[in-house]
């Protein structure tokens, strides 16, 4: 029963942690959308210079700060769809990959040239 009790009292000072320290947290920005992979190729190109341009310093101010936290949620947006992108064309790959090795011509055409379609929008 005491283990029952105590174990109760941490999860309440856990959760309610939780929510101060997400109460002290500045106010959240959505970020650039990347809908298309090429928009996220752009928006992580762009970002990614804009962060570094920041980061180009000594010290980083607090403006500094507030200007690389809302950077940060349109660099994760493009992570997020780079990510999931470039796990379906892995799959796609996989799929050219067994067909050549069964002499299926018709999928490793078809599907070789989806890949590579793919493939070009992150690097040429």
């Amino acid at each position: 029963m005491k283990s029952k009790i105590l174990l109760g009292v941490i999860l309440s000072a856990w959760v309610a942690l939780g929510l101060v320290a997400h109460a002290e947290r500045p106010d959240h920005f959505k970020g650039l959308p990347a809908d298309t992979l090429e928009d996220a190729v752009k928006n992580f190109s762009e970002y990614n210079q804009k962060l570094a341009t920041v980061l180009d310093k000594s010290e980083l101010s607090a403006a500094d700060l507030a200007t690389i936290h809302e950077l940060t949620y349109t660099l994760e947006n493009a992570l997020e769809k780079i990510g999931a992108e470039l796990t379906a064309l892995a799959e796609t790959l996989e799929e050219v990959h067994v067909a050549s090795e069964t002499a299926d011509s018709k999928t490793a055409l078809s599907k070789g040239r989806e890949y590579l379609s793919t493939a070009r929008k992150v690097i040429e």
